[in-house]
């Protein structure tokens, strides 16, 4: 009878312990707002369940609907209260195609400050000038600066008068005079190295069939130098094809190698942190599939569909091993790892130019791949598509705006 006692004693205190971790852990890890479609159950993991009280259709747009919710372990144990955001579920064509990538600044991104060698020594006109690297320069002497030429021929004109540069940090502008050096050989110079365009391939993430606008790369086009986001004035999306790549080692990933050709498919609008985004003239012939909400993306098998070929988009199997908490504003909200042999065979895993490449589980868009593991290829970062899509979405409401 005492050894029985004990036994249930023992487990008791287990599902004690069991009980309290998993509250302890769902109320930090767990968000604290989860995005639910119209009419379909709420679904976290098997371990938590959303109860949430009078979840119906009360107009045609749901996006701004919300209500109170409690997360509780096991179905009995409440863990903590949780905004749900009711919506209609998006479908849109998944990509997979490689386009090319042709980005014009809005301004001139500063990539780099030099020292000018004078005849009385060695001077930095851009440093006693405050500018820094990753600044943009939006206006030289009042006048929009467009150009790195533009930039070269005001400095050369200043006959070693200051110019006036107008420049953003941060989502700040700022006015700086600069003053240019006579270098030793005969010409003023600013002391600093810009960059004004861009280019790259990709791959297309989704199409939104209603809006005519498309998503890629999944990260944002940053400049090699700073790492910063290169802030988009104007760009294109051109047509590539793949003509071969280089196959990813540890410490090496590779590449794909891509030819441009001058056929425009595209039109850019935006450079964010989640992507590239703009309009596409055509992705037809395909089917359309769900979106999936960041709480649906599971662990597990999935593919990625990439074009490593003249063949184009194919389906890969990949797995999904890690999930970051959706409270995470990253664009690395998960892990992938690649498990399909022939991919693994050919490429070495994840190659640069793969990014943007849909990732689809249980039928439905889940993410989209952004990063290589560059000790170990196989492995990679990926986004969620929801983000993708909300930023898709705000993306239209502004071009909307700017319409009317």
């Amino acid at each position: 009878m005492k050894r029985l006692f004990k036994a249930l004693a023992v487990g008791f205190l287990g599902i004690s312990v069991a009980v309290f971790g998993a509250v302890v852990y769902g109320s930090e890890k767990l968000p604290d707002e989860i995005t639910a479609v119209d009419s379909e159950k709420i679904e976290l993991n098997n371990l938590y369940d959303v109860d949430v009280d009078c979840v119906q259709s009360v107009g045609a747009d749901m996006s701004d609907e919300k209500y109170q919710g409690i997360i509780s372990a096991m179905g009995l144990f409440p863990v903590k209260n949780v905004t749900v955001n009711v919506t209609k579920r998006k479908y849109v064509t998944p990509g997979g195609d490689v386009f090319g990538i042709k980005l014009y600044t809005k301004g001139i991104m500063i990539v780099g400050i030099d020292s000018v060698t004078t005849d009385s020594g060695s001077d930095n006109p851009a440093e006693s000038a405050g500018l820094k690297c990753g600044d943009v320069i939006t206006h030289i002497n009042g006048k929009k600066a467009i150009s790195s030429q533009q930039l070269t021929e005001a400095v050369e004109n200043s006959k070693g008068g200051a110019l006036e540069f107008t420049v953003e940090r941060n989502g700040e502008s700022s006015k700086h005079n600069l003053t240019p050096s006579m270098s030793v050989n005969g010409k003023y110079k600013a002391g600093i190295w810009v960059r004004d365009s861009s280019a790259g391939i990709g791959t297309v993430t989704f199409y939104d069939n209603d809006s005519k606008m498309f998503a890629g790369l999944g990260h944002g086009v940053c400049d090699v130098d700073t790492g910063k986001i290169m802030p988009l004035d104007n760009g294109e999306a051109v047509n590539a094809k793949v003509n071969g790549f280089y196959k990813s080692t540890s410490g090496n990933p590779g590449e794909l190698c891509g030819v441009f050709s001058e056929s425009v498919i595209g039109k850019l609008l935006l450079n964010h942190e989640m992507g590239v985004y703009g309009n596409l003239y055509s992705l037809s012939g395909r089917r359309t599939i769900p979106v999936a909400l960041e709480n649906e993306v599971q662990l597990g098998a999935a593919q990625m569909i990439t074009t490593i070929d003249e063949n184009g988009p194919e389906y890969y199997d990949i797995e999904i091993v890690k999930i970051y908490p959706s409270s995470d504003l990253s664009a690395r909200n998960m892990i992938i790892k690649v498990t399909d042999p022939v991919l693994l065979e050919k490429t070495g895993g994840i190659v640069q130019g793969m990014s943007g490449s849909p990732i689809v589980q249980n039928s439905m868009l889940v993410g989209a791949v952004t990063h290589v593991f560059v000790s170990e290829p196989t492995r990679g970062y990926a986004v969620f598509a929801q983000r993708m899509v909300n930023t898709m979405e705000s993306l239209k409401l502004t071009e909307m705006k700017a319409a009317s």
